[in-house]
């Protein structure tokens, strides 16, 4: 067993305004617990990553945000993730996991664009929340374009095929996608494990470009992006929380060897 160590830097972070908490969070896919009383402050407007072994319960975490879970039977939440806008627990069976997947988008591991134009991809989360004036959902797909770095490289094609995009765009374009409705956290699962080092390089740059306007929570693999791009880090194994604190720090000065060993890269 992990000795967990949420009381050490928990989970007490610097002053800084936090966009959601989540309080003794525990998830099981039907008999098998995947996470063990999880406890993790995300701050607002800040990149947090989760960066683990294979098998830690990183992306079972990132999950829980959108209630991804739900689509599946058998898969159990216990405690809560409350967004501090307004105090909603987000796992409670009163809140509608549609509405929460609105205002937590998640831009996953390859690029997954719909099989329609590139405009539609964007407007598509509008429609779905009622958005039928065509002047209003042109303005928001040229801003989620240009917040994503994509307006330039596709405003004369806008009717193209999503799919006629090289691989870095069509990343973009979910990013665009996921920013089209005003999310209030962007979740983002591996999102460059399958582009190569130059659409890797753009996506990096656009994730610290964003986090000026959305709360980002990231899994990665790869530790030397998680020290580019995130403010905060949480490392994960066997499905808690060993050490979360300021990224630099979790790097540099680890308080936690078995922090310190899987940074090293003397496991993992």
């Amino acid at each position: 067993m992990v000795k967990k160590t949420q009381s050490n830097s928990s989970h007490s972070t610097p002053a800084r305004a936090i966009k959601a908490k989540v309080n003794h969070l525990n998830f099981y896919y039907g008999s098998l617990q995947a996470l063990k009383d999880i406890n993790l402050k995300v701050g607002e407007k800040q990149v947090t990553a989760l960066i683990g072994p294979s098998g830690c319960g990183k992306t079972t975490l990132l999950r829980c945000f959108n209630r991804m879970h739900d689509l599946y039977p058998g898969n159990r939440y216990e405690g809560e993730i409350l967004l501090d806008t307004d105090g909603i627990n987000i796992l409670s069976r009163k809140v509608d996991p549609i509405e929460v997947r609105m205002r937590i988008t998640m831009v996953f591991q390859r690029p997954n664009p719909f099989p329609k134009s590139i405009y539609e991809n964007v407007a598509y989360g509008l429609r779905v929340r009622g958005q039928s004036k065509r002047s209003a959902i042109d303005h928001k797909v040229e801003q989620a374009l240009r917040s994503a770095a994509l307006w330039e490289e596709v405003k004369d094609r806008l009717n193209d095929l999503a799919f006629n995009l090289s691989g870095g765009q069509q990343q973009r374009l979910c990013i665009a996608r996921a920013l089209a409705t005003e999310p209030e956290i962007i979740l983002f699962d591996e999102p460059t494990s399958a582009l190569d080092p130059i659409a890797t390089g753009s996506i990096e740059e656009l994730i610290s470009q964003l986090k000026k306007q959305v709360t980002i929570l990231i899994v990665t693999h790869n530790m030397q992006q998680a020290a580019r791009v995130s403010n905060y880090t949480a490392f994960m194994y066997l499905g808690e929380i060993v050490e979360f604190d300021e990224t630099q720090k979790i790097f540099s000065q680890p308080s936690q060897k078995k922090t310190e060993d899987y940074v090293k890269g003397r496991f993992g």
